[in-house]
């Protein structure tokens, strides 16, 4: 490349950057410009209307001057994508997805908290939000017509849309479906004047829950289904999978798990609080626990018919969350064991710290048990003639390091605390508690830090002789692989990952239907043996239509 060229295409690259900013800036004032007059509009001979100057000139200015200058900056960006560089261009493909989760957050939680408000009652706060919802609304259809546009969307990063919408989604409806069903539950549990909230029946509290259930549900079902997010593979689609379905979900589920546990607990050996307070937990556990349940079942089923790299990162990351819990449960069962050490009178404030322990670790160890498998051998020395083990065994050997490393920090951290601690009561006044009162607290985060951490480092230790003792790994040949199919990705996905270890991105055919069925094995074994002997840093793989698979190696 001259220099000329480079210089060229440096300023292209600024020049986008700057203008993408600039229109998304724009954008925005001038929606906060126009929802600021609608909201004026709409209030105006209500006790809501005031005399607000400043606020006026404010929405004047953002709404008749960002507005005016939003649609020239537009207007000059749509004309240029009809050049395809232009169009194919990564700034515009942010711009775009920027935009348009950022406008259908505002409307959705604007739009669903005016419905909230008018199930509520009295209040007229619902025409304020009622026009935001509408303004943000109108900019998010206008940012899906350029987003779905044939000639003139986003090639670059378009399906970063779908994925964000669809895991933004998911999250609205699971916080409104736990507290629906938490409050359903509380009123159950302890009565309908329980479970009321100040000032409204509880039913009118499980309405509004139910409306952003619902609405959530929505956005997901739109994106997830109708958008195809669900055939989504690699990037961020794959990220969202296993942070949002898998470790949020997992977090939900063994946290309501775990309070609930706590809970039943109190209730048989702890009765030191009146029964309302005791209940009063129960609900939200259930209610958490379920919802996680559901969610974390669906996803870890996706999860299981995707690649051998998500299906292992979903085991990880599952076994991450359980042993976290264990390892929680550990530390305040030490630490609850200290105190009745120290105090030869036990209160109740010991006992309950001693059965949240207990809950912890009954909740978090059978998970991490059933994930991990401790008692299965590794299969670190057989990678099979695929090779597709090896990337499970990479990233296996990748999250021990990761654990092992973590938890040897924490240790150290807390190791200089109970110094700390230990210097501070012998070189100062000891009337402020016993030693072992003032250590306990992190002498139980030590020892189950350093056992997850000893652990975890002669399971490395183990796995990295057998790996030295099996031999040098297969040279892997190819960097990355660019699929072109019509059909269901998913199995030739698998098929390109296990025979190369490499990365797999995945191109939609647009001049074929369902194209040839990828589930059959015929088809799978053909890709294997086109694929043996290939070298590239990148390799395009097509499937035609009539079954035909072209391999072509890429220079550079």
């Amino acid at each position: 490349m001259s220099i000329e060229s480079a210089v060229g295409s440096a300023q292209r690259t600024v020049r986008r950057v700057i203008t993408y900013l600039l229109l998304f800036a724009l954008v925005i004032i001038a929606a906060i410009g126009f929802s600021g007059l609608l909201e004026r509009l709409l209030v105006a001979g209500t006790e809501l209307a005031t005399g607000d100057v400043t606020g006026l000139a404010r929405s004047l200015a953002f709404a008749l001057i960002g507005g005016p200058l939003a649609a020239l900056l537009w207007w000059v960006v749509w004309r240029r994508l009809g050049d395809e560089t232009e169009r194919a261009s990564v700034g515009w493909g942010l711009y775009v997805t920027g935009a348009y989760v950022l406008t259908l957050i505002l409307a959705v939680s604007n739009l669903l908290s005016t419905l909230t408000t008018l199930i509520g009652g009295q209040s007229l706060q619902w025409r304020a939000s009622l026009a935001s919802g509408l303004v943000w609304a109108a900019v998010w259809v206008w940012h899906r017509w350029m987003w779905r546009h044939p000639r003139k969307g986003p090639r670059e990063v378009a399906d970063i849309s779908t994925a964000l919408a669809s895991y933004i989604g998911l999250v609205m409806a699971v916080s409104g479906a736990v507290a629906a069903l938490s409050t359903l539950l509380d009123a159950a549990l302890r009565g309908a004047l329980a479970a009321a909230a100040v000032g409204k029946p509880w039913w009118v509290s499980v309405l509004q829950s139910l409306v952003w259930a619902v609405g959530g549900a929505m956005v997901w079902w739109w994106h997830w289904k109708h958008d195809g997010g669900r055939q989504l593979r690699g990037g961020l689609a794959s990220v969202g999978l296993i942070a949002v379905g898998v470790l949020g979900a997992g977090v939900l589920t063994l946290g309501g798990a775990g309070l609930t546990l706590f809970v039943l607990l109190r209730l048989a050996f702890d009765r030191t609080e009146s029964m309302d307070l005791l209940l009063e937990p129960l609900a939200p556990a259930l209610a958490a626990a379920a919802i996680g349940l559901l969610v974390w079942v669906y996803h870890r089923g996706l999860a299981r018919g995707s690649s051998e790299t998500i299906r292992q990162g979903s085991r990880l990351v599952t076994s991450g969350v359980a042993l976290v819990a264990a390892a929680s449960g550990i530390g305040v069962i030490v630490n609850a064991a200290l105190a009745m050490a120290a105090t030869p009178f036990v209160g109740s404030g010991t006992r309950t710290l001693l059965l949240g322990g207990i809950s912890s670790l009954l909740v978090g160890a059978p998970v991490w048990w059933l994930t991990w498998k401790p008692l299965q051998r590794s299969s670190v020395a057989q990678p099979g003639p695929a090779g597709g083990s090896w990337t499970w065994q990479n990233a296996r050997r990748v999250y021990l390091i990761v654990v092992f490393g973590l938890s040897a920090v924490v240790a150290v951290i807390t190791l200089l605390v109970i110094g700390y601690r230990m210097f501070e009561f012998f070189l100062g006044d000891v009337s402020g508690g016993s030693l072992v009162e003032r250590v306990r607290a992190p002498l139980g985060l030590l020892v189950a830090t350093g056992l997850v951490a000893g652990y975890h480092f002669a399971v490395w230790r183990h796995e990295r002789a057998l790996l030295a003792a099996a031999g040098p790994a297969r040279k892997r040949t190819i960097g990355h692989v660019v699929l072109v199919t019509g059909s269901d990705p998913a199995p030739l996905h698998r098929v390109i990952e296990d025979v190369t270890g490499a990365g797999v991105t995945v191109w939609r055919r647009a001049d074929v239907g369902a194209g040839p069925a990828a589930e059959d094995g015929q088809l799978a074994g053909r890709l294997a043996g086109e694929l043996e002997g290939v070298t590239g840093t990148r390799v395009v793989v097509t499937v035609s239509p009539d079954g035909r698979i072209d391999v072509i190696p890429l220079l550079g």
